[in-house]
C-alpha cells in the first residue's frame, strides 16, 4: 500500500486483511509518501505493519519501494488505503493467478453505496480518447459498462489499480511500475506492458472488495496529471505522429468541459497548452506533447 493523507480509511483496510487472506501467510507493507495527517502514527502504531517512510515519490514510486521492503513472496497484492477486501478474497484471486499466462488479476469491486463499480477498461486508441461512454461502442468507450462483462471470468486490457493480485516474476520483470508517470497511468501501462511479455490480466467475480475512491482527494492538479499522462501513455505506445492527433483531441475535449463549466478543465487546458504549468512531478514540462 502507499498511503498520502489516508488517515480516515487505511485502518479500515489493514483490518480487513486477515479474514482476506484467509490461511495464506501474508506481510504487510505500507510506504507513507509524506503525509501531513495522522497517518503514519497510526501506521506505527500497529504490530501487523512493516511502515516506510518516504517523501512523496509518486504512488508507482511509491509502490515500488513496498515491494522491495516486503519479505520474499510468491505474488503482489497491490492496495489503495481507501479499498477494503472482502473475506477470502486473496486465495480466490491467486487461484486465477496460479493458471498459465496470468500476471494480474482484478477482483470484482463495489462503490460505497454497494453498487458496480466499473473498473475493467479497454486499452487507449485514438476512438477512445473522448470517453464516449454514453454510446455503448467498445470502438468509443474505454471504460467496460455493461454489467454482463462482470459475471464471468474473461481477460481484459487492464482494470483500475486501486486492489490489483500480481505475479512476483512478473512485477520483477516488468522493472516494477514506471515511476515517471508519478500518478495515474501507471496501472494501464503495467498490465500492458505486462501483455506486451506475455502475461495477461485477468478479472474474477469470485473474489470482492469496496473501494470508495477519491481517498486522497481530487484536485485540478491531480486532473491535469490524468491528462498530461494518458498522452504520455499514448504517445510511448503509438508514436508521435498519432500521439499528436490523441493530443489535439484532448486540448478539444477539455475545452468543451471547460465551457460546460468543469472547473478542473481550465487549468487543464492552460497546461496542455503551456508545459511549464504542468505538475513539476511529472517532469513533462519541455514540449508541447508530453513525452
Amino acid at each position: 500500500m502507499v498511503t498520502y493523507n489516508s488517515a480516515e480509511h487505511i485502518e479500515e483496510l489493514l483490518d480487513s486483511i486477515p479474514a482476506s487472506m484467509g490461511t495464506l501467510a501474508y506481510s504487510v507493507v505500507v510506504v507513507d509518501n509524506g503525509s501531513s495527517d495522522s497517518t503514519v502514527e497510526l501506521l506505527e502504531q500497529r504490530a501487523d505493519v512493516i511502515a516506510v517512510r518516504s517523501s512523496n515519490v509518486g504512488y508507482a514510486g511509491g509502490m515500488n519501494r513496498a515491494v522491495r521492503a516486503s519479505p520474499p513472496a510468491d505474488a503482489v497484492l497491490i492496495l489503495n488505503p481507501d479499498a477494503t477486501l472482502d473475506n477470502g478474497a486473496v486465495p480466490a484471486m491467486l487461484d486465477v493467478l496460479r493458471k498459465p499466462g496470468v500476471g494480474i488479476v482484478a477482483p470484482r469491486v463495489r462503490e460505497a453505496d454497494g453498487s458496480l463499480s466499473p473498473t475493467l477498461r479497454r486499452g487507449p486508441t485514438l476512438g477512445r480518447v473522448g470517453g464516449l461512454s454514453f454510446t455503448g461502442w467498445p470502438a468509443f468507450t474505454e471504460r467496460i459498462e455493461k454489467a454482463a462483462e462482470y459475471d464471468t471470468e474473461h481477460e481484459v486490457d487492464w482494470a483500475v489499480g486501486a486492489i490489483l493480485l500480481v505475479d512476483a516474476e512478473c512485477y520483477e520483470r516488468l522493472g516494477g511500475m514506471d515511476e515517471s508517470y508519478f500518478l495515474y497511468s501507471e496501472e494501464t501501462d503495467f498490465s500492458l506492458r505486462a501483455k506486451d511479455a506475455g502475461w495477461s490480466t485477468v478479472y474474477t467475480p469470485n473474489a470482492s472488495a469496496m473501494h470508495i475512491g477519491g481517498g486522497s482527494g481530487e484536485s485540478a492538479t491531480t486532473h491535469i496529471m490524468k491528462q498530461v499522462n494518458r498522452i504520455r501513455l499514448y504517445r510511448r505506445r503509438a508514436g508521435t505522429t498519432h500521439a499528436w492527433f490523441y493530443y489535439g483531441m484532448t486540448v478539444l475535449i477539455e475545452l468543451r468541459r471547460a465551457l460546460l463549466g468543469h472547473d478542473k478543465s481550465w487549468p487543464t487546458v492552460r497546461a496542455l497548452l503551456r508545459p511549464s504549468l504542468r505538475p513539476p512531478a511529472l517532469n513533462a514540462g519541455g514540449s508541447i506533447l508530453p513525452r
